[in-house]
């Protein structure tokens, strides 16, 4: 006895419902399967490489300002070119020039064939041919202040100090008087220099001095 094809039909339908969730399961893992077998890949963690004194960026005919949290200029940094290494975060500079204002106001330059600064401006090294001035001046409190020089193959600035070093021999002019020794650690807040190894020196007489006449000898 044949069936109806009505009959048929919705028994086919009922075996299908009944094995619908097994074939939507299916389904749904054979899409995620595919889907992580073309994601991208995440990147591989690298292994941390040694840092390679390298410069990250080059400036030529530049200038770099450093100021007070007052707002105050402190430093001016000239150079024909610059290269700043970012492993040590220092800026080396071609034919520095340095001016550089104290406390008190008091004005500095500083020149050199090749410089080497740290990252803030807080330091400098002046190699070949360094040469650091003090003009004269007179202090807020009414002293005067004697020309200052320093000349060397090497000087270090330390600007927030207000000092000046060198392993290197140096040459220190005050005023009239002239200075030479192996070693100079300056300090111009107490303005004491301390001059090691062979020093010499030669003391000029102030002017006050020089024009007194010599006392006759009875």
């Amino acid at each position: 006895m044949r069936r109806p094809a009505g009959a048929l039909l919705r028994r086919g339908l009922d075996r299908v419902t009944i094995y619908l969730p097994i074939i939507l399961t299916f389904a749904l893992a054979l899409g995620t399967y595919w889907l992580v077998r073309n994601a991208p890949r995440l990147l591989e963690a690298s292994a941390p490489t040694a840092p390679v004194h390298e410069p990250d960026f080059f400036m030529r005919g530049f200038v770099v300002k450093n100021f007070l949290p007052s707002g105050v200029l402190r430093s001016e940094l000239f150079g024909k070119e610059g290269r700043h290494f970012p492993d040590t975060d220092t800026l080396e500079v071609d034919e520095v020039r340095l001016r550089a204002v104290s406390d008190e106001g008091l004005i500095t330059h500083a020149t050199a064939d090749r410089g080497l600064s740290n990252g803030d401006g807080s330091e400098l090294q002046l190699f070949g041919n360094a040469v650091i001035v003090r003009d004269a001046a007179t202090s807020p409190s009414g002293r005067p202040v004697p020309r200052l020089e320093f000349r060397g193959e090497f000087l270090h600035v330390f600007v927030d100090t207000e000092r000046v070093t060198s392993h290197l021999p140096v040459t220190l002019t005050r005023g009239a008087d002239q200075f030479t020794a192996d070693k100079l650690d300056y300090d111009n807040l107490t303005g004491v220099a301390n001059l090691q190894g062979r020093v010499r020196g030669l003391l000029m007489p102030s002017p006050a001095a020089a024009a007194k006449p010599p006392r006759a000898k009875r």
